[in-house]
């Protein structure tokens, strides 16, 4: 091999390795986007989750489950 294609190989292989690294680092960045994303979910679940239970059991009826009116 001659150096023009040494030269020619290596700094294909630079390009191949910036490329990499920079899809390494989109990754990266999404990856923590999507970590505090699911934080943020998961303290909403538990704040909701504490909310249905501190709810009386007669606060979370259905309107279809009402009693009948005394006049049936």
């Amino acid at each position: 091999m001659s150096d023009d294609e040494l030269t020619q190989r290596l700094e294909a292989l630079e390009m191949r390795l910036m490329e990499q690294d920079a899809s390494i680092e989109e990754m990266t960045h999404t990856l923590l986007d999507q970590e505090q994303l699911l934080r943020v979910q998961q303290e909403t679940i538990s704040r909701l989750e504490q909310l249905l239970q501190s709810l009386s059991p007669g606060d979370n009826d259905l309107p279809g489950e009402e009693p009948p009116p005394p006049h049936y």
